[in-house]
């Protein structure tokens, strides 16, 4: 059943009618006020539906995230399963809510947050949408999860990962940009010098990608 209500989230509608939608992620031990500056940036014109859901695995002291991690690549995939599964139909029920439908939403999201919307883009029998962001991410390994990589052919996808990152490895976004190439996406990828964060230099660049989503 598709129900936004499932997860805490945060919801900012647009100046007029919404041209689509954006939907960002979170990382691991943060929330969704983390990314919910970046709309602003992204989104100045305050064009699109931006929606920022909160993982629904508490990280004590304090935090969110979406799976436990075992290996870094490789989920958890009790919980990766689990939340995969939440996550579903909280976009079934989001798009319900805003009348702004997959097709016209760009799934994105930073670190952990990354992870998961490759495997909502890439899961079996998900529905396409506008576009993929994946900053700081990698496409995730995980038993008896299929991946419908044939699904990429044409469709847009911005990867931006910083090449001293500590926490996932540079490796792991340079595999999942030429995974991504390899299944037919439009890839612009961009790794710069700086750790486990979103550069400001590649900000710009990912600001005229989303642009030309919609």
């Amino acid at each position: 059943m598709a129900d936004v209500d499932d997860l805490v989230y945060e919801l900012r509608a647009p100046e007029g009618e919404p041209a689509g939608a954006i939907v960002l992620l979170h990382g691991r031990g943060t929330s969704e006020q983390d990314l919910l500056p970046l709309l602003d940036v992204f989104d100045p014109r305050a064009r699109l539906v931006g929606a920022f859901p909160r993982g629904p695995l508490e990280l004590p002291p304090i935090g969110y995230h979406w799976y436990l991690v075992e290996q870094v690549g490789f989920p958890d995939p009790e919980t990766f399963v689990a939340t995969y599964n939440r996550l579903g139909p909280w976009l079934e029920g989001l798009a319900e809510r805003t009348g702004v439908p997959i097709g016209r939403t760009v799934l994105g999201g930073f670190s952990q947050g990354a992870v998961m919307a490759w495997a909502l883009t890439l899961g079996p029998g998900r529905p396409r949408p506008a576009g993929l962001l994946s900053m700081s991410g990698f496409i995730p390994t995980v038993p008896d999860f299929e991946l419908q990589l044939d699904g990429l052919g044409g469709l847009p996808v911005a990867i931006a990962h910083g090449v001293d990152d500590p926490v996932i490895s540079v490796d792991l976004g340079r595999q999942s940009r030429d995974r991504a190439q390899a299944a037919g996406a439009d890839v612009v990828y961009r790794e710069t010098d700086v750790p486990h964060i979103v550069d400001p230099r590649v900000v710009p660049g990912l600001v005229a990608w989303l642009d030309k989503r919609f």
